[in-house]
């Protein structure tokens, strides 16, 4: 299946698409310096959220997929140089509106958990 959204992703900040099928994805992230909050190394959160996002909006693999709401957890911290395995599902379809699970791991533990509610547009939510 060939990737059909977010084509312009920064894999370093964002994961690398390493699985692919209808209605549900995998990224991988690999986590670095740039993205601690501190000098202990915990990523920030917002690294995580973003790649969430990013593995949702494959899942559905739109090119006109856009984000309307998440709700999310994190349920344990991820440090520098973790690597993060995230997995999205298309779980609800509604028209237009798709609710994707996603779950991120670090190793076998659940690290972060999330809903994400998408819709898919009839053009890019840029054009008038």
């Amino acid at each position: 299946m060939k990737l059909k959204t977010h084509l312009n992703i920064n894999n370093a900040l964002c994961g690398k698409v390493t699985k692919l099928q209808e209605n549900y994805a995998e990224v991988l992230l690999h986590t670095t310096q740039q993205m601690s909050a501190d000098s202990r190394g915990l990523v920030h959160g917002g690294f995580i959220f973003g790649v969430a996002d990013y593995v949702a909006m494959v899942a559905v693999n739109d090119p006109f997929v856009v984000l309307g709401s998440a709700s999310s957890k994190f349920l344990a911290p991820v440090k520098v140089a973790d690597v993060v395995l995230l997995k999205g599902s298309v779980v609800i379809e509604k028209g237009r509106k798709k609710e994707v699970r996603v779950e991120a791991f670090v190793k076998s533990q659940l690290v972060f958990e999330g809903t994400f509610t998408t819709f898919v547009l009839d053009k890019h939510v840029l054009d008038k």
